[in-house]
């Protein structure tokens, strides 16, 4: 049977590439792996016999969503013997990525970009394959029953005891975050100034009692091989990280996530990327840092102006 010329077939796979890349990159918290994935749908999408494709995202999604719970069991296994605590890979999100999109119908965009937060990633981690899937496709791009229960080879009712589950284990175990994106910001840029100057008093402010750092360095960089928690032992760990940067720092604000995140440079390599978990009276709970090199190298900052601007302390300040 004939197929579409490469042209519309590829047209199609663009139009819906955002969606795809989302629920790849929400399902397995790495931006490779989720690149990969998307390439082996092109692949089986081109070699498809399309004319029986009534409905192109569903298909799509499908085929994502299988590979992606594959690949997930594989991950799940390397983690295993993973050094330190894991974070998901850094996404950056003041670009052109899959959660910008016009979110679909059924889906609320403020979700969307929530699901891809540290805070929700890592709840997630400890849903099964099938219910991270559901979750991700129900409560992230709000997909009716009927076509996720398509996408796993399940019955609606599976299906929806899935979803029952899954939306249960992450209200008990995701951390609220009321502080809008600004707070959050200048919040990042507080820290990043009290960490610079060695002012512990000015990070103590700032730090939520029992707070907590994880580090993610794979073994391949400098990280706590284990969560530090407590506002004076944290605020002892960043002074010291500042009192040895690496060569030619810089630092950038910029969003990670869909949240203001810091970005440390060295000679124009990323280096360090921090992210704060803010309580609802704009104290630190948590500060994620991610150091292994393997989940930084597409972070490197364009040449030229471009979405990554060095620090400056606004108003004049600092």
């Amino acid at each position: 049977m004939a197929h579409d010329p490469p042209e519309p077939a590829l047209a199609v796979f663009q139009e819906h590439r955002p969606t795809l890349f989302g629920v790849a990159y929400r399902m397995l918290g790495r931006v490779a792996d989720a690149e990969d994935i998307v390439q082996e749908a092109w692949l089986r999408w081109s070699a498809a016999d399309r004319d029986d494709v009534e409905e192109p995202r569903a298909y799509l999604v499908r085929i994502v969503t299988r590979l992606s719970i594959d690949r997930l069991r594989q991950v799940t296994a390397r983690k295993e013997t993973y050094v330190g605590p894991w974070l998901p890979e850094p996404l950056p999100t003041d670009r052109a990525v899959a959660w910008q999109q016009a979110a679909p119908e059924g889906a609320d965009r403020a979700v969307m970009a929530e699901t891809v937060s540290y805070a929700v990633l890592l709840v997630m981690e400890s849903l099964s394959p099938l219910e991270r899937a559901v979750f991700v496709l129900r409560e992230a791009f709000g997909l009716p029953y009927a076509e996720i229960a398509a996408a796993l080879g399940r019955g609606q009712d599976a299906v929806r005891q899935l979803a029952g589950r899954a939306r249960r284990h992450m209200a008990e175990r995701r951390p609220r975050y009321t502080v809008d994106a600004e707070q959050r910001r200048d919040l990042t840029e507080r820290f990043l100034a009290a960490a610079l100057e060695g002012d512990i008093e000015g990070l103590m402010s700032i730090l939520a009692p029992d707070v907590t750092l994880v580090g993610d360095g794979g073994g391949k960089a400098k990280a706590p091989p284990r969560a530090i928690t407590g506002a004076d032992k944290v605020g002892r760990f960043l002074s010291g990280i500042a009192r040895r940067p690496p060569a030619a720092p810089a630092f950038h604000v910029v969003e990670i996530n869909g949240a203001p995140a810091l970005l440390v440079t060295t000679e124009g390599r990323p280096f360090g990327v921090f992210q704060l978990g803010v309580d609802e009276d704009g104290r630190v709970r948590t500060v994620y840092l991610v150091a292994n090199p393997d989940k930084l190298a597409h972070l490197a900052p364009p040449e030229g102006p471009g979405p990554l601007a060095p620090f400056a302390p606004r108003n004049g300040e600092g």
